[in-house]
């Protein structure tokens, strides 16, 4: 049988021999040791429990990070290659501008075009 177990909490709650307060307090502790032994245990199990949640939460959020992230790439390359598409159609860019100016990551001005549009500018360290 397991230490510990049940079965054995019985010796601990036996009355002791009148008269001997050494095995009153011996047995006092023992329950006192057995109660805040439990609650231990039941603290840990709350606290497993808990950080379980706490992950299949996390992993939940992060399942849909990663969906988002796949839509936004989708929707980023769509979008370059609509820019690809226009580019040369677009006559309202000066001629002196080249798309590796106007779309490089670099520090970035909008400026205003002599037709009432707007065209990007681009400074290079």
């Amino acid at each position: 049988m397991a230490h510990g177990s049940d079965s054995d909490d019985s010796n601990y709650t036996k009355s002791p021999s009148p008269g001997s307060s050494d095995n009153i307090k011996k047995v006092m502790r023992r329950e006192k040791n057995r109660i805040a032994a439990q609650k231990s245990r039941m603290r840990q199990t709350q606290k497993a429990d808990s950080l379980h949640l706490e992950s299949e939460n996390l992993e939940k959020e992060n399942a849909a990070l990663r969906k988002e992230v796949k839509k936004l790439k989708e929707e980023a390359k769509y979008l370059s290659s609509v820019l690809t598409t226009h580019e040369p159609l677009c006559t309202g860019l000066p001629p002196q501008m080249t798309p590796d100016l106007i779309y490089s990551p670099h520090h970035h001005s909008v400026s205003p075009h002599h037709h009432g549009s707007y065209y990007i500018t681009t400074y290079v360290p």
